[in-house]
């Protein structure tokens, strides 16, 4: 393994990118449970970067290290432009050729490259030769199952330079469904000399260690599981490096975490749009109690940050 990424790789956990997820609070409150973990910020299109040159989605923290920028595209010299710029955030840079909502492989950047792999291998090579810093790659299996192409895509990718493989365990077809297929991964391992994250399904203890027996890969990337549970990622670090086993948060916990979550994206933002940013976040935030869900129905509606925090803190005193 390469020297650069020996040193960025400790931990055997990493973030997963989520757009309009792993912004800067989640970053920082993930990063505040856990030691080394390799954390990847939202995806990045380098169109949007060209022409405005980041904003909020490029902040980071000082302790946020290892961290990865991920960029999308399908323009080798605009993606490796961007990716020049964001070396002085970044510590790895990440090229996104996984993703599978419509918009995205409609402009044939994300998951439309796997269908495109001399022009994912030519990104590659650019990016690469215009950088000074770790390049990692995120795809799928394939884009469907007649497509299953992923042992030749790493291939490629290595051969263009590529330092770090993520592959996500479904097709561009399953989207967010089905189940992750992690055995396949190992198929990858056997073929590539870089590292390789598995991805799809991990949202627990025993599912990490289930992944790392199945797909051999030498470590996981969470993504959906941490939503809700920003201590996840720790924990399952914790338990891979000492052996040493911590239960999932508690709802008293959970709670916590919420009204920090929230208080921070509304310093960020503001505050209407921060309470709006984080509804989304809610029903993993506040599920599995008597009267979750009408607790939800209420929360949802009010845009004072200091009525939601003075409902969640009911919640404690019930």
């Amino acid at each position: 393994m390469n020297t650069h990424v020996q040193k960025l790789i400790q931990s055997k956990v990493s973030l997963a990118p989520m757009a309009g997820i792993t912004d800067y609070v989640l970053r920082s409150l993930v990063r505040e449970n856990s030691e080394n973990a390799l954390l990847t910020t939202e995806m990045i299109s380098s169109e949007f970067l060209t022409q405005t040159k980041g904003g909020d989605i490029l902040m980071r923290g000082e302790n946020h290290s290892p961290i990865s920028y991920q960029l999308s595209g399908h323009k080798p010299q605009m993606i490796a432009n961007c990716a020049k710029y964001l070396e002085k955030y970044a510590d790895m840079i990440d090229i996104n050729m996984g993703c599978p909502v419509n918009k995205v492989v409609k402009g044939t950047d994300g998951c439309a490259l796997m269908r495109n792999p001399d022009l994912a291998k030519e990104i590659v090579k650019t990016v690469k030769s215009n950088i000074s810093i770790p390049l990692s790659v995120k795809f799928r299996l394939g884009y469907t199952f007649d497509e299953l192409n992923f042992v030749e895509f790493g291939e490629k990718m290595q051969e263009a330079g590529a330092d770090f493989i993520t592959i996500h365990a479904r097709t561009r077809s399953q989207m967010y469904g089905g189940k992750a297929d992690w055995k396949m991964i190992a198929k990858l391992k056997h073929n590539v000399d870089i590292p390789v994250f598995a991805n799809g399904d991990i949202v627990s203890i025993e599912t990490a260690v289930k992944c790392l027996e199945e797909s051999e890969a030498d470590g996981v990337a969470i993504g959906r599981g941490i939503l809700g549970d920003v201590t996840l990622i720790g924990r399952i670090e914790k338990y891979l490096n000492k052996g040493i086993y911590t239960n999932p948060p508690t709802l008293e916990e959970k709670v916590e975490t919420l009204k920090a979550h929230l208080t921070r994206e509304v310093e960020l933002r503001g505050e209407k749009v921060g309470v709006k940013f984080l509804r989304k976040l809610y029903p993993y935030y506040l599920n599995g109690f008597q009267g979750a869900s009408k607790l939800r129905g209420e929360i949802v509606l009010i845009e004072s940050l200091d009525e939601i925090l003075s409902k969640l803190n009911n919640i404690m005193l019930a």
